[in-house]
Order: structure tokens, then sequence, then C-alpha cells
């Protein structure tokens, strides 16, 4: 299995979805066996350049081991969701679970690390 970064850019007014989205890539990948080695919702932030005429959006950042067919059919989910502005599949030579760059920021939040500790709060 070969390891990619995916980055989408997702419609401000569709933030709320974001969640939905995530578990819904997530189970691609896991579903065919894949692994995600991190995962990280940005939040919404600033735009470089206008994008349908928007300046903000929601950002999520996935790096993933899977299959080249599996990252076809995720591919194939973003072109035909309207929410999702923008993506970008870089392949990468080995798997990177340490936090980016990004997540110095305190608005990100690295969603591998936040479901232990919530499934822990539940079983308390």
């Amino acid at each position: 299995m070969r390891h990619y970064e995916i980055v989408f850019i997702v419609h401000p007014d569709q933030s709320e979805q974001v969640p939905a989205m995530i578990e819904r890539y997530k189970g691609m990948v896991l579903a065919a066996e894949g692994k995600i080695h991190r995962l990280e919702d940005w939040g919404r932030r600033q735009l470089a350049y206008p994008i349908q005429k928007l300046h903000k959006a929601h950002y999520v950042l996935m790096n993933v081991e899977c299959q080249s067919e599996t990252l076809a059919e995720i591919e194939h989910a973003f072109k035909f969701n309207d929410a999702v502005l923008r993506h970008l599949t870089v392949k990468m030579d080995r798997a990177i679970s340490d936090a980016s760059p990004m997540m110095k920021d305190e608005k990100a939040k690295n969603l591998l690390d936040a479901q232990p500790a919530a499934e822990a709060e539940v079983s308390a």
C-alpha cells in the first residue's frame, strides 16, 4: 500500500457537515483495509485567493495508507460533493503521523488523538 497526504477544503456554510464527511472518507479507507496515520481538522481559515467569491473555507488534512483504487474512490467522492471546493492528494514516501505545522494553531484539532479521550470519558 502507498502513503498519501490529502487536504480538502469545504465550503464555509457546510462546516457543520465536516465531521460526517470525515467519518465517510475515513470509513472508505478503513473498509479497504487501509490505515489513517494523521487526521487533522484545521477549521475555518482564510483562503489565499477567493474561490467562488469565498474568502474563508474549512480545511481538513488526512495522511492515509491505502491502495490506489481506494484513493480513486475518495477522489471520485470529492468531485461529486458540492461542498468540497478543492482537494489535493500528494503521494508520500513514508507514513507521517507527527503534528503538522498547522497544528500549532490552537484552533486545529487532531481527530485521531481526540477519539480515545472521548471514548475514555464515555466509559468513565
